[in-house]
């Protein structure tokens, strides 16, 4: 059965034909990056001239998906428009006293690197809901957004412009299932949507780690695979002992009513490490009034900055 590719919506908004037959998703990868070439080339078509614009009279768009841009990429390319300018000219839509940057934040922000003053730009006019879309297509096919800013930017479509996961997929020509799987990433604590962010773990150990609903457990959890450099099957199993282990607790050996009565005051001071430290922290009691304490970290990094807070306090 044939599935439009961009769908209904970006045909009519760009005027380009971009229904295609559902392929594989290595097909439709190489499909969707030429359709997005093909959308910039119809755009310069339509306007044959190019206007020249001050830079500061471009805004960028708060509400681009891609919120993360490599420095050291962006200076590579501001080098490049040094010595041979904008190629390809920026698209921009026009507002009241200003033009907002629709297509080509990389480049808007290598020129200003480059400290040109003027950049070349073709006008064209958007609805809010296709600049999203035109952000979401662009970056995604050239793989500028990570897992997070992608499940975001879809989350946006389906809450502000009453989108079901189907009109979604459509737009952006993946399936419905890779959308849900997604969005299922925003179940996350942020603090495991973070190493998601930093590359810490990939989308596939980000999705093992859901079941997991305590965000302090998942994001131990998240720290040991991170770790321990699991794969995502391992990290499937660790996690499904976890959830055993979470279901049907072991009781501590050695403990008795009285150390039972004082697990308030444990937590109190578990709870006092925790804000101190910036680290999760676990007292462990045993018989006697004996017991340990445990500081969990995830990097070389958080332990010298633990170890830090821990010398600076007064003896």
């Amino acid at each position: 059965m044939a599935r439009k590719g961009l769908g209904n919506g970006l045909d009519t908004m760009l005027g380009v034909n971009t229904t295609k037959t559902r392929k594989t998703n290595k097909e439709e990868k190489v499909e969707t990056k030429e359709v997005v070439k093909e959308v910039i080339k119809e755009v310069v078509k339509e306007v044959p001239t190019e206007m020249t614009l001050k830079i500061k009279d471009i805004e960028i768009n708060k509400e681009q998906p891609r919120k993360l841009f490599n420095e050291d990429a962006l200076q590579e390319l501001a080098d490049s428009i040094t010595q041979h300018g904008i190629i390809e000219p920026l698209v921009v839509t026009k507002r009241d006293k200003y033009y907002l940057l629709v297509s080509g934040e990389r480049r808007w922000r290598a020129a200003m690197k480059a400290g040109l003053k003027e950049v070349p730009v073709v006008v064209k006019d958007y609805t809010d809901q296709q600049i999203l879309e035109i952000g979401i297509i662009e970056n995604i096919q050239r793989e500028d957004l990570n897992p997070i800013e992608e499940a975001q930017a879809y989350k946006k479509l389906i809450e502000e412009f009453q989108l079901k996961q189907d009109d979604v997929a459509e737009r952006v020509s993946k399936s419905r299932t890779t959308i849900t799987n997604i969005l299922r990433l925003l179940k996350l604590a942020e603090s495991v949507q973070e190493m998601v962010i930093d590359e810490k773990l990939s989308n596939g150990h980000a999705r093992a780690l859901i079941p997991i609903e305590d965000d302090e457990l998942q994001y131990e959890t998240a720290c040991k695979v991170f770790d321990e450099r699991l794969s995502v099957r391992e990290t499937e199993k660790l996690v499904k002992k976890v959830l055993q282990e979470l279901n049907n607790p072991k009781p501590e050996v050695g403990t008795d009513n009285k150390e039972e009565d004082l697990s308030f005051l444990y937590r109190e001071i578990e709870e006092n490490f925790k804000t101190k430290l910036g680290a999760k922290t676990t007292i462990k009691t045993k018989t006697n009034g004996k017991g340990k304490i445990e500081i969990q970290y995830c990097s070389k990094d958080e332990l010298e900055h633990i170890m830090e807070l821990i010398y600076s306090i007064q003896m």
